[in-house]
């Protein structure tokens, strides 16, 4: 067996670039810039020639965008029918059934009780009613005599113009009805004169007048006295 000794890694090495034109890297640098802003100035000088400029413009590539026209109004979409209503079936009616009438019930009587009887009662006579007492009959009115008639305020009856006129007189007598205190409570034409006139003055007079009350035995006592009235003409 050949015993082979182990290579060596390989390294790779950079080797420095020679430079033949004797210039530094700043002054390399300046010249390329240089250069640069030379080329710039042909070129912004050339696009300064109409011709050159108008050639280019034609030459520029032209970009087309499509635009997609607009598209049109697509009406609403009719709203879904309905759908279709079926028509209830009616619900038959039960059939009525009549059952046969029930006979009717017999109606009970009850006999009617049997009455006892009843023993006769011996009718008893009512008490009479007490016989009524008889009142005494009141006495009858006094008749207050003439001679004790007395006056508190005489009678004065008014003698009626007409009867002046005509000349009518005569003598009324009234019969008054006097109070225990003296009040005429009744008057009545005892005697007439023949003339209406002085009868209804008469009686007028005696109602206006006051009596004096009349007494028997110390005691006041109410009656009729007559009064006599005289109509007289002067002359």
């Amino acid at each position: 067996m050949s015993s082979l000794a182990p290579s060596p890694p390989l390294r790779s090495r950079r080797v420095p670039l020679q430079r033949h034109d004797g210039l530094g890297p700043g002054a390399r640098r300046t010249v390329v810039l240089g250069i640069v802003a030379l080329h710039g100035v042909g070129v912004y000088a050339a696009l300064q020639v109409p011709a050159v400029r108008q050639a280019l413009d034609e030459a520029a590539p032209m970009f087309v965008s499509l635009v997609a026209p607009p598209q049109p109004m697509l009406p609403a979409p009719p709203p879904p029918p309905e759908p279709a209503r079926l028509p209830k079936k009616p619900t038959p009616a039960a059939p009525l059934i009549s059952a046969p009438p029930a006979p009717a019930p017999a109606v009970f009587i009850a006999p009617a009780p049997e009455l006892e009887p009843v023993p006769p009662v011996a009718a008893v006579a009512a008490p009479a009613p007490p016989a009524p007492v008889a009142l005494p009959a009141p006495p009858p009115p006094k008749n207050i005599p003439a001679s004790a008639i007395q006056y508190l305020e005489a009678p004065a009856p008014e003698y009626p113009r007409l009867s002046r006129r005509l000349g009518e007189a005569g003598l009324v007598v009234v019969r008054v009805y006097v109070d225990e205190a003296g009040l005429p409570r009744s008057v009545q034409l005892a005697q007439s004169s023949g003339f209406a006139r002085l009868d209804d003055a008469a009686l007028a007079g005696v109602q206006r007048a006051r009596f004096k009350p009349y007494s028997e035995n110390g005691a006041p006592t109410a009656g009729w006295a007559r009064i006599p009235i005289p109509f007289e003409l002067e002359r």
